[in-house]
Parts: structure tokens; sequence; C-alpha cells
């Protein structure tokens, strides 16, 4: 790996840090489905019990609310959004990864898509999460446009570069 080129090496770690998120969905998304005909609360409590988790923790207890309103129909739901975006994620990864072309135009249209959304949730509610999100999300569609223009200059001079050599 002499010529071990930095770009490349970003644009894998891109593409892991997508798989990972892939594979996080799938998780939640399976958990979801395990979830639907069960007693969502009384099943949150065994796992709190069983990793010891403090049950009067202010983020066990608001999850706690938000799930005495979920029934099957809502889990279904969101374990269908949960893999839809994590075959979303999975393919960007995978292409990044691949080291395709495609994956990382795939990777800017749909990452960037997701940015306007995730604006307009910081102006509803404004927490560092979702800033430190979003602009990571920036980040990462300004290096895959730097990126692919630069590539795009490179292919454009070579042809020059070689007739200079050529006529020499």
């Amino acid at each position: 790996m002499q010529n071990a080129d930095p770009s490349r090496a970003w644009l894998t770690a891109i593409g892991i840090f997508k798989l990972i998120k892939a594979l996080v969905l799938v998780v939640v998304g399976i958990g979801a489905l395990k979830l639907v005909h069960q007693n969502s609360v009384e099943v949150l409590s065994r796992w709190v019990n069983a990793v010891h988790f403090d049950p009067d923790n202010k983020y066990f207890q608001k999850v706690l609310t938000k799930l005495w309103s979920v029934d099957d129909r809502k889990l279904k739901e969101v374990s269908a959004g949960t893999f839809f975006y994590a075959g979303l994620f999975l393919t960007e990864g995978l292409g990044l990864v691949l080291r395709k072309t495609w994956g990382e135009y795939f990777t800017i249209v749909v990452t960037g898509s997701f940015i306007p959304v995730e604006v307009y949730l910081i102006t509803k509610h404004l927490t560092p999460e979702r800033v430190g999100a979003t602009l990571l999300n920036v980040g990462i569609v300004w290096y895959l446009v730097a990126h692919r223009l630069g590539e795009r200059n490179r292919k454009a001079l070579r042809p020059e570069t070689a007739n200079v050599k050529s006529s020499t």
C-alpha cells in the first residue's frame, strides 16, 4: 500500500459508518417485530432488570411513557420504516466500501435529501444530538461532492497530460 489514497480511506470510513447504521436499524426493526403481540412495557421492564439499569432514570421513563401508547400496528410501522432505512444505509455503505461511483452519487442524493428535514427538526427542537447528526451529514455530502468533482477534474486532465508526454 505505498500509494494509499487518503480519499479512498475516507470513502471506506463513511461506508463502514453507513453499514453500522444499517445494522443498528436492522436490530431495532427486529426488536420492534418481537414486541408485536406482547406487552411492550413489561418486556422493556424485563430488559431493564436483566441489565441492572436504573428504572427511575429519566430517559427510561420517557421511553416507558411512549411505549404506553404503542400498539401492534405502530410496532409494525416502526419495523417497516427501520428496515427501509436500513436498506438505504446498506446500499450506501456497500457502494462506498466497494468504491463504486454509483455509491457516491447514491449517498449524496439520499443523505442530502435528509438534510432539509434535519434542519427543520432542529428548528422545532434544538438538541446537541440533532445538530451533531446534521453537521455530520452535511460534512459527508460536502466531502462526497468535492471528491466527485475532484475525480472529474483529474479525469479531464489525464488526456492533456498524456498528449503533452507523447509530443515531447
